[in-house]
């Protein structure tokens, strides 16, 4: 996840355009080698328009949010590296569409050398009235690499430090004092960590409740594990105003490692060690102190010893559940010496307790999400009209964290980070109180109707943040309607082709999928779909398998280049998605819960967004000109009713004040 890739300078991009020594890159001819191409060559090809990524080279973690309270701008921060520099970089916003670099020139606002940081700069997050008032950023201060969940921990490697920005954000300046919270739990309480970083500040009414807090204080949350005992996430307390000093509180959520939620099927792994976790409280409508509390974090873990470490896997995760107080607290109350000296998770004042789980992305490339309470005074609230929200990013990598070999020096970039999105408790209405319910799955069960027939569940809502889902349909440069189909039931792949499709690679579509009950039989074999960014040479595929309640992103067949190419990933995107039964007030029958699905295509990036709980995002490498292309697509023995689809082009372009 903190990887520091090597990319080409700026001087050398701006030398060039999208062409290779010998002309222009045909992109109406089999595509070459890319690795052998000049740097920079292929700068264009891939690159969104309307995503927050850096002008050039390598995007990290999303971090360092804020809204600040002096201008009510939104800064988006995030990791940011180069062959000279590594750190945090960020933008501000004051409408989520477009965007500008707070240090044009892209030097980092907060770089690793000072002493309580030589080496690295890792995760933080912001207090926006922190010391003397301003935006004080809480971040991961290390000191040795490498560090990693499957190697033994060096003591003092990450702790948690301070630094203030006076200005417009565009530099975080170090406290000059050593570390706020100097590493992991010591003493005779030691724990054998797995890591310790990324602290997450926020207040918590609720917490204040249960621990007799003062109001207002703050907390902060750390992410790591214990080896061979459990993922863990610690909870610290503000003690200083001026935000020097902490108290420990515990570890308010422990995992055995490389448990499940459940069986594994909604909510993948808990891993063997947490990262990036984020603490809010939402309702129906956005942020409230009294709505359910969420946590969203990655997971890190892997199936099998690889050497020289493991087969390394990673899962984007969120949890709701409750707070109670912990009555076996720290002390002589239990067994006080397993818990000092192995790190038993029993030793926290207060405890979180899942009631549901689930991915916040399935992409296998998403990760390291990183979001922050806006409040409604901030401009882009104020020219919306929206309460209080709660703003997420999720990262994207180009080339599956380091691990495949892609050619990031032909590109001169890699990465970026996926489309903001509200988060929001979310509620399924009139749905059938049947078996497909009652799971321990990304749902609870939340009331039942009068008659008890109906249930109403609970899940985490997600969806495209506001201002830029209508500045990419009110503003489009070109508006297709295509009208819906049935399609009935067929022994081979049937498509049919889009009256019109898009002119280029930048839009976002809607669309609907209707299956019938025969669909929940034995035998049921429908797949139903889209094919997009398609033509003679290369397509890739969206469709819902009903059989095994999954959307697929098949990219088999979606990039020319993986052809010549190593390194360009064409794996198949695959989540999970359960359509419920429902039974609505004065229909005769019950029907199978509609797929709504928003598929936002930025160039090399598609996100696929579905029933507002849904979200894959992932990179797809078209490389021919033609691939434009749209088609409906359907497979199976039973009948699917495709609804009217409406595609919006052009997106909009995120960052106006750039030269490219």
């Amino acid at each position: 996840m903190k990887g520091l890739p090597s990319i080409a300078p700026l001087a050398s991009v701006l030398a060039r355009q999208d062409g290779t020594a010998s002309g222009i890159i045909d992109r109406n001819a089999a595509p070459p080698n890319l690795s052998t191409l000049a740097n920079n060559t292929l700068f264009e090809t891939w690159r969104p328009r309307a995503h927050v990524l850096p002008p050039i080279n390598h995007v990290g973690d999303p971090c360092m949010h804020y809204t600040d309270p002096e201008t009510g701008l939104f800064h988006v921060g995030y990791l940011y590296s180069n062959d000279d520099i590594s750190g945090a970089a960020g933008a501000i916003t004051d409408d989520f569409v477009h965007y500008r670099d707070v240090k044009p020139d892209v030097h980092v606002f907060i770089e690793p050398g000072g002493k309580n940081d030589p080496v690295a700069v890792f995760d933080g997050s912001v207090i926006p009235r922190g010391i003397n008032g301003t935006p004080t950023l809480f971040y991961t201060s290390v000191s040795f690499l490498p560090i990693h969940w499957t190697i033994p921990y060096t003591k003092g490697a990450e702790t948690a430090s301070l630094a203030v920005t006076y200005g417009n954000g565009s530099n975080f300046t170090k406290v000059n004092h050593g570390p706020s919270i100097p590493g992991p739990p010591y003493g005779s309480n030691a724990l054998n960590v797995t890591g310790f970083r990324d602290p997450y500040v926020f207040q918590s009414p609720r917490l204040d409740a249960l621990l007799d807090s003062d109001d207002g204080v703050w907390y902060n949350v750390i992410s790591g594990g214990v080896h061979n005992v459990s993922a863990t996430q610690f909870l610290y307390r503000q003690v200083d105003p001026e935000f020097r000093d902490w108290e420990y509180l515990g570890q308010w959520w422990s995992e055995e490692p490389n448990s499940t939620w459940g069986d594994g099927t909604w909510a993948g792994r808990w891993g063997f060690n947490m990262e990036v976790a984020n603490i809010f409280t939402v309702d129906e409508t956005g942020y409230d102190d009294d709505g359910d509390l969420f946590i969203t974090l990655g997971t890190e873990w892997g199936y099998a010893p690889v050497e020289p470490q493991t087969s390394p896997q990673r899962n984007m995760l969120w949890a709701s559940g409750t707070l109670s107080k912990n009555e076996t607290q720290r002390g002589w109350g239990h067994d006080s010496w397993g818990a000092w000296g192995h790190g038993k998770d029993d030793d926290s004042e207060v405890k979180f307790q899942p009631n549901m789980a689930g991915f916040l992305d399935w992409g296998t490339s998403s990760y390291a999400a990183a979001g922050k309470y806006l409040p409604a005074s901030s401009q882009a609230s104020q020219q919306s009209g929206a309460e209080d929200r709660f703003i997420s990013y999720v990262w994207i990598t180009s080339n599956h964290f380091g691990d495949l070999d892609f050619p990031d020096d032909q590109q001169g970039w890699d990465g970026s980070l996926a489309t903001p999105r509200e988060l929001t408790r979310g509620t399924i209405s009139n749905v059938v109180d049947n078996a497909l319910v009652h799971e321990t799955a990304s749902w609870r069960v939340d009331s039942k109707s009068s008659m008890g027939d109906t249930v109403e569940l609970v899940t985490l809502h997600q969806k495209i943040v506001r201002e830029a889902w209508d500045a990419y349909t009110q503003n489009a440069t070109n508006t297709i309607t295509q009208a819906g189909r049935t399609i009935e039931q067929s022994s081979q792949s049937n498509t049919v082709a889009f009256d019109k499709s898009p002119s280029s690679k930048f839009f976002v579509m809607t669309a609907s999928i209707n299956f019938t009950e025969q669909a929940r039989g034995n035998n049921s074999d429908v797949k139903a779909g889209f094919k997009i960014l398609s033509s003679e040479h290369e397509e890739t595929v969206i469709y819902y398998q009903f059989s095994n309640e999954t959307l697929i992103i098949d990219r088999s067949n979606s990039s020319a280049a993986a052809l010549t190419t190593n390194g360009i990933a064409t794996t198949n995107e695959v989540g999970k998605l359960r359509l419920f039964d429902i039974q609505c007030e004065g229909e005769p029958e019950a029907h199978v819960e509609t797929l709504d699905l928003t598929i936002l295509v930025d160039n090399g990036i598609v996100e696929v967004y579905a029933n507002d709980r849904f979200v894959i995002s992932t990179w797809v490498w078209s490389w021919y000109a033609a691939s434009n292309n749209i088609a409906f697509f359907h497979e199976g023995s039973q009948a699917v009713k495709l609804g009217d689809v409406q595609i919006y082009e052009g997106l909009a372009d995120a960052w106006p004040e750039r030269s490219r």
